[in-house]
């Protein structure tokens, strides 16, 4: 395998006027920069299309849905400007789901963390298999949920998302995802959840556009300003912890966050590694 920060991409087909957005990594879909670049300008891109109607946002594989932010990225962070744009990754994706005039039905096949579940949060609506689990792990290397935050916080509520941010190294099971509102179904498998997607996205397909680009105005209400506050946040809450994670030693830096990659070595459905929260 090459360089990971270098690795990953997005691809996009059409079908029937629904567009299914895929990302990828070998890190169980961690996203380097680069990916999220793209994956923001694809979702926009989309939303633009006149032969789009509905979109699917999903990700490759069949064990983790995202292991959030690239760790080898965020490991590799040596000034403030390159630590900005880290974290300005998810917020771009987030506020690109967010403005995108087509509905984001998105496919959840294994586990979340991090900036996975702010990708999560940021669809209108959310299938999942039982394996979906959640983790919000930023606390646990010493930064804070504060990008992905919001869209987290608008779907579960303050009380679920502090459970998740506080508990930062557990896991929360796809049932309890379901129940704080972050999944509207789960599944036993990913044929069922599918199958379900299908049925749903070809109805949504056939749907009147206005009808339903006014719907995710009035679903989206309240967070215009999430343009200008994602990267707020993110350079308020997470600069002063960046400025320590850039001036700390090569081999104590990695052993600090180490625990980002435990869960590789674990067994169990969904299982992954190579994230390092989402900022």
């Amino acid at each position: 395998m090459g360089n990971p920060i270098e690795e990953g991409g997005v691809n996009v087909s059409i079908k029937n006027h629904i567009a299914s957005i895929e990302f990828h990594h070998p890190l169980s879909n961690s996203l380097p920069r680069k990916v999220l670049q793209e994956l923001a300008k694809t979702i926009t891109e989309m939303g633009n299309n006149d032969e789009v109607t509905v979109i699917i946002l999903k990700s490759a594989g069949q064990r983790a849905f995202c292991a959030g932010a690239s760790f080898d990225e965020l490991i590799s962070i040596d000034n403030l400007e390159t630590g900005k744009i880290f974290f300005s990754g998810f917020a771009n994706v987030i506020n690109a789901a967010r403005k995108c005039p087509k509905i984001i039905i998105g496919r959840v096949q294994g586990k979340a963390v991090g900036g996975g579940v702010g990708m999560a949060s940021a669809v209108d609506y959310c299938m999942a298999t039982k394996f979906a689990s959640v983790k919000l792990s930023e606390l646990a290397v010493g930064i804070g949920p504060f990008v992905v935050g919001p869209a987290v916080e608008r779907k579960i509520g303050t009380s679920a998302m502090s459970q998740l941010s506080i508990n930062a190294t557990e896991w929360q099971t796809a049932q309890w995802a379901k129940e704080k509102g972050l999944y509207t179904e789960v599944f036993e498998t990913v044929e069922e959840m599918d199958e379900a997607i299908d049925k749903l996205t070809t109805t949504l397909s056939k749907s009147n556009p206005e009808a339903m680009q006014m719907l995710k105005k009035v679903f989206w209400e309240g967070t215009e300003h999430w343009d200008s506050l994602l990267i707020e946040r993110m350079i308020k809450k997470q600069y002063k912890k960046l400025l320590s994670l850039i001036h700390i030693s090569e081999p104590t830096r990695p052993e600090r966050m180490s625990y980002c990659v435990l869960w590789v070595k674990k067994k169990g459905g969904g299982g992954g590694g190579g994230g390092g929260g989402g900022g």
